[in-house]
């Protein structure tokens, strides 16, 4: 199963985004998966064809700032939450989709929440993959010190942090073809730069932590919380609280597996996942 790439502007913002259709006949509602800090839409590559192959239609955008998408400078894009609350809607607005099954994962992963408690006559359900969901949650200092004053500038120009993140925070190596792919912006434009220090420093995450434990202990609608237990960042502990507070929500927990899971338990995902969303999304 083949995955698509491509582009489009929205209110003067370029999105790049992968995309597998439905193979036959279905009435799966589509799912959009959203990646995090320092990731792309490049981390959901072993996922997006397995939902086609089961007939539900799956959307990866790389989010404003990120990936291949457009990486306007901070005056054009504020990088707060609400600013790419606002650019996802727009998004999802712009390839007409009308309700969807929501996949999180990673600091970013919580700014798609906010977007699910703002719009929650569009999601069907979600499933959560190592995001901040707490109160307790942390900016790690792998992360915060991007977003230091005159530190923060150099080392976000330095591409080898995206090796640095995404295997310090999987706790196992990436291979080296998956790595290019992941370097590749940093390595075209300093904006790629410029973007993950803005995003660091609006992320605003105490405030959106509070919004995400408040609003979700009223959410009605199923919740699949996947979690890696060794994740150096996100403890099980909030997981498992989390979910204790939602009215519908349910556990996996995933062994040897950090804060990035797809990136190599891809398999293990999909043995709960695919379920998921053909359960709940018709």
């Amino acid at each position: 199963m083949s995955i698509k790439e491509h582009k489009i502007t929205v209110n003067s913002l370029e999105w790049y985004y992968r995309e597998a259709q439905p193979i036959g006949r279905s009435d799966l509602l589509p799912v959009v998966l959203l990646h995090g800090i320092v990731s792309q839409s490049y981390s959901w590559r072993n996922i997006i064809p397995a939902l086609a192959a089961q007939g539900t239609r799956a959307i990866a955008p790389d989010w404003i700032g990120y990936g291949f998408s457009a990486k306007p400078e901070k005056r054009d894009f504020a990088y707060t939450p609400d600013a790419f609350i606002k650019a996802l809607d727009d998004f999802i607005q712009a390839i007409e989709l009308e309700r969807f099954s929501l996949v999180v994962q990673g600091f970013l992963g919580s700014v798609g929440l906010q977007y699910a408690l703002k719009n929650p006559e569009k999601i069907a359900n979600i499933a959560i993959l190592n995001a901040p969901i707490s109160t307790s949650a942390k900016l790690p200092w792998k992360i915060q010190q991007m977003g230091l004053p005159l530190a923060g500038e150099k080392m976000t120009q330095d591409p080898l942090l995206v090796d640095r993140t995404l295997e310090g925070g999987c706790r196992y190596r990436i291979e080296d073809q998956d790595l290019d792919v992941y370097r590749k912006p940093f390595l075209k434009t300093s904006a790629s730069g410029r973007s993950l220090l803005s995003t660091i420093r609006n992320l605003q995450l105490d405030q959106a932590m509070s919004e995400i434990e408040t609003g979700f202990k009223e959410w009605q609608k199923p919740i699949l919380v996947q979690w890696g237990i060794i994740d150096p960042w996100l403890s099980l502990d909030m997981a498992e609280s989390f979910v204790k507070s939602v009215p519908d929500g349910d556990i996996i927990k995933l062994h040897k597996v950090g804060h990035y899971p797809q990136e190599h338990y891809h398999e293990e995902i999909l043995q709960d996942l695919l379920p998921f969303v053909r359960r709940h999304s018709r």
